[in-house]
């Protein structure tokens, strides 16, 4: 353990005590763990390598005959949450036939984002964000129905996309048992929020959750984001899953430990800026602060170099290491 690490570790013993007092423990896996180079042919064999390292459940897509998965994961004990697209342009055949077969696999919600790529890199402009923000409302009106038929929440996550404000301001605007978030932890440090603030603001709508540890380091245009094995990047995770727990004691945490290069957050170009509103120099000024701080002493994991089963190895390990530090540290 470094000393910023344990430096970090002497105000979280409390959250410590409080998670190992949960009754809800245990991590599930989401199915974005494995999607460099060990993607799993269907749920059912996600759900038993899952099993496998221990996890509480699973977070995936569920297409096809689901009453095995159900089977199995009641006969384990483990939770199931969906994975699924919203709908689009008023079109809601297949979403309503993802929460069928989310219901019919025994699904305790699911999860869906609004936007499949990144804010910074997708629009080009203010205009082109709010017709995006238009048609994200739309689609989550459409969706309201559906979700209120089958009772079924949807957790939408803050996938590089909304601010923390925007995100909470959409939960408020669409007032639903049946619409909350999939609180992912380091997401949104990429568009200059801080990850503490973060989960304090969303933890109140947060049903599903993507567990990660976060990495950093400066690039020429900004800073490098990369997730990393928990416990060996800069996130308070102690106190990150105390907040969530207080606010929402029956959600589930899901690890997310996405393995691949570190993304680029061109932060000091034009660009970065055309679609955001809101943003001024106070936030890019505490994220440059924060890169400051926790920047990576050495440089930040990489795949790209790797032959194919270097890749397998490292995606296998990143999980496997992640899920034994949640147990072992984390009291999950």
């Amino acid at each position: 353990m470094t000393r910023r690490h344990f430096l970090k570790a002497l105000p979280a013993a409390a959250a410590l005590t409080a998670l190992g007092d949960q009754k809800n423990g245990g991590m599930g896996i989401a199915w974005t763990s494995y999607m460099t180079a060990a993607k799993p042919k269907d749920a059912l064999e996600f759900l038993m390598r899952c099993h496998a390292l221990g996890a509480a459940g699973i977070q995936a897509p569920l297409h096809g005959d689901l009453r095995p998965l159900r089977a199995r994961a009641e006969q384990l004990g483990m939770y199931i949450e969906g994975m699924v697209q919203l709908p689009k342009n008023g079109e809601t055949s297949a979403f309503e036939k993802d929460i069928q077969d989310a219901k019919d696999a025994g699904a305790v919600c699911v999860r869906a984002a609004a936007l499949s790529g990144r804010r910074y890199e997708s629009f080009a402009s203010l205009a082109d964000w709010r017709k995006f923000v238009t048609d994200s409302r739309r689609n989550l009106e459409a969706a309201l129905p559906i979700l209120g038929k089958y009772k079924i929440p949807l957790a939408l996550e803050n996938h590089k996309d909304w601010t923390a404000d925007e995100m909470v301001e959409l939960m408020k605007s669409h007032p639903s048992e049946y619409l909350g978030v999939c609180l992912d932890f380091g997401n949104n440090i990429a568009l200059l929020d801080d990850p503490i603030n973060v989960t304090e603001m969303l933890a109140p709508f947060t049903i599903a959750t993507h567990v990660k540890d976060m990495g950093v380091e400066w690039f020429n245009d900004g800073f490098l984001l990369s997730e990393m094995v928990l416990g060996q990047g800069f996130l308070d995770l102690p106190r990150m899953i105390s907040i969530v727990r207080r606010a929402r004691p029956a959600t589930r945490l899901s690890l997310e430990m996405i393995t691949r290069d570190p993304l680029q957050v061109p932060c000091l170009t034009d660009k970065y800026w055309a679609a955001f509103p809101d943003r001024n120099g106070v936030f890019l000024a505490r994220t440059m602060q924060l890169v400051q701080r926790y920047k990576s002493t050495t440089p930040l994991p990489r795949i790209s170099g790797l032959s194919p089963e270097a890749q397998l190895q490292a995606e296998q390990e990143n999980v496997r290491a992640s899920m034994q530090y949640a147990k072992s540290k984390l009291g999950l």
